[in-house]
């Protein structure tokens, strides 16, 4: 397709492509074609990224702040430019409707100017020392960064793996999804076009096991980043024990979504639904669980299942769409199963329940109600389009359920009681908590979990601090 650029990888600043490489068939989620091709790294590519990334670390960390500032600046301005070409790529490869894409260029253009200015800010402190004596603490790039991002927000996740290592000091290897590659690809030609030296980010796509052991298995990354799964998120954080590298680890969810009955009900339902199939239920702080106080339950439920019958399902290219397909085909086979097994153990389908049309990945919006808890979509993050409604009797229990899972990425709560929402900032166990809206990132807020979810934090300061060491300096 003409519209959709040739793919490549990007190492010590070339187009790498062809040759005996394995390839992976990129496929547009909306009619099951193929896009193009995109080469597999194998291990010579590797290890010139690792080269190339291990000369851009002593060019990169040495560079004024100044410098790293207008190379996040420039590459802003440039995403901000482009920004309905890269949408367009995105939707094509990974689904999502326009709007969508084009919010989400827009999030990375916030967070690139956020982190140049943060550039600015990677204070130290000076200690209280007896006269004679001087002791500081600096805080100094971490090194090489391993960067690996999730195909479901193709332009935000390599944006938030490349800006924070880039505003530090560090260099960085990134590791995109295979499914959606050319999104990542245009967020770090935006940055090659500002400026940055081409020794200091490298693209590589290929087999993620084999990628994942040739980096961690280099002494010369320092840091690793992940997002994704958590069972892959286990995976590779046992890998990187082998060489102590530090980890940045964002992982599954499972919302819990507390309603209350003094809750603005018709607000409530307005807000939630849209945000549950946002990008198709494919969000890691998607709500999903909607544990509602029995006085409301019944209105919530039918005002939820109402709202759901009405979204507009198609092509993310199609004016007026509201959700597009899923971006491959295991997510529609996961729904069924995880749906089908609740409906057997006792669960009510208000809607959906099934694929739409012949081609793609498209699902229906789905509801489901009294679910048991020993269903598996009570336990396993479901990540697609199905909101899942339980009635309880009162706070205690429903703060119960909310923790009940291994899971604490995000955490939401609508309750118009302010005492009460004190109560659930401090006991609902999540690295997010969202009390009256769903509105849970920020470039200036830091972003991550506890528990199985996950450690450290990215967006924000922290995320900065995160690709960073801290160092204590003593002079007598």
């Amino acid at each position: 397709m003409s519209e959709y650029p040739s793919l490549h990888m990007l190492i010590d600043g070339e187009q790498v492509s062809g040759g005996s490489r394995r390839t992976h068939t990129v496929v547009n989620p909306a009619t099951g074609e193929a896009l193009g091709e995109l080469p597999l790294a194998d291990a010579a590519d590797l290890d010139r990224a690792l080269d190339a990334a291990a000369r851009g670390f002593a060019l990169w960390r040495d560079a004024p702040a100044q410098q790293r500032a207008a190379v996040l600046q420039g590459a802003a301005r440039l995403m901000h430019e482009r920004q309905e070409e890269i949408a367009r790529i995105a939707t094509l490869e990974q689904g999502k409707p326009l709007a969508e894409s084009r919010i989400e260029v827009m999030m990375n253009v916030g967070l690139f100017n956020f982190y140049a200015g943060e550039c600015q800010r990677l204070y130290g402190r000076s200690l209280v020392r007896p006269n004679g004596m001087r002791s500081t603490v600096v805080h100094e790039p971490v090194g090489v960064v391993a960067a690996f991002a999730p195909w479901n927000f193709p332009i935000g996740n390599p944006g938030r793996k490349l800006g924070a290592p880039i505003a530090a000091g560090c260099s960085v290897i990134l590791k995109s999804a295979e499914e959606a590659p050319a999104s990542a690809l245009a967020v770090l030609q935006c940055l090659y076009d500002a400026g940055l030296p081409k020794e200091v980010a490298q693209a590589v796509f290929g087999v993620p096991d084999e990628v994942s052991r040739h980096l961690l298995g280099s002494p010369i990354v320092r840091k690793l980043s992940f997002t994704g799964s958590t069972v892959v998120g286990k995976h590779l954080a046992r890998l990187a024990t082998e060489n102590m590298q530090r980890t940045t680890m964002e992982l599954g969810g499972h919302g819990p979504v507390l309603v209350f009955d003094d809750a603005e009900l018709q607000k409530t339902l307005d807000t939630v639904v849209g945000h549950k199939f946002r990008n198709a239920g494919q969000v890691c702080v998607s709500p999903t669980r909607f544990i509602v106080e029995r006085g409301v339950f019944e209105a919530f439920r039918d005002g939820f299942a109402e709202r759901a019958r009405r979204i507009k399902v198609g092509s993310g290219l199609d004016a007026g769409t509201q959700m597009g397909p899923m971006a491959n085909p295991r997510r529609p086979e996961a729904m069924d199963r995880l749906i089908k097994d609740a409906v057997a153990r006792g669960a009510k389908l208000h809607c959906g329940g099934e694929r739409i049309g012949n081609q793609g990945y498209f699902y229906a919006p789905s509801v489901l109600s009294e679910v048991p808890l020993d269903a598996a979509i009570m336990n396993e993050e479901p990540f697609g389009p199905v909101a899942i409604i339980n009635r309880f009797e009162d706070e205690a229990a429903m703060i119960q359920e909310a923790n009940r899972l291994p899971y604490g990425l995000a955490a939401y709560a609508w309750t118009g009681d302010a005492k009460r929402q004190q109560r659930l900032g401090r006991y609902l166990e999540a690295g997010m908590v969202g009390l009256n809206t769903t509105m849970i990132g920020g470039a200036d807020s830091p972003f991550g979990g506890v528990k199985w979810s996950g450690h450290g934090s990215e967006d924000g300061p922290e995320g900065v601090l995160a690709c960073m060491v801290t160092k204590a300096i003593h002079e007598g």
